[in-house]
């Protein structure tokens, strides 16, 4: 592995360690749990801005700054020799991946929210 590679996977990881240390004592305070399983009619936090959603929020954002600063790299005919070219590339995959899980997961998590409180709507008129 290249000097690139290997600053990206320890900048990857301290970010990994940063949303960890925010996102686990979040939900343990605001997911409220029954038997084990996520009660959605009474977790309130999936209707609003939480923040989680402005941590996904500048990760986007970074992600951005990323997948630009990589463009310009190899519009300017570097090759993934360069480090910077290593960095920006495994930064920009990995960003997109995690920010496409969370989505997915938001999006899920709030549809149930939604069905838990007010039922599902079958017969719209």
């Amino acid at each position: 592995m290249d000097t690139g590679f290997i600053i990206s996977l320890i900048v990857g990881g301290i970010m990994i360690a940063m949303i960890l240390s925010i996102l686990i004592p979040f939900f343990r305070k605001y997911i409220v749990r029954e038997n084990g399983k996520i009660n959605y009619a009474k977790t309130t936090i999936y209707l609003r801005w939480n923040v989680f959603d402005t941590v996904t929020l500048i990760l986007a954002i970074y992600t951005i700054i990323c997948v630009q600063g990589l463009n310009l790299l190899l519009s300017s005919g570097e090759t993934i020799d360069n480090p910077y070219v290593q960095f920006f590339t495994n930064q920009a995959q990995v960003w997109v991946i995690v920010m496409v899980a969370y989505f997915a997961m938001r999006i899920s998590g709030t549809i149930k929210s939604i069905k838990a409180r007010f039922g599902d709507i079958d017969d719209v008129q």
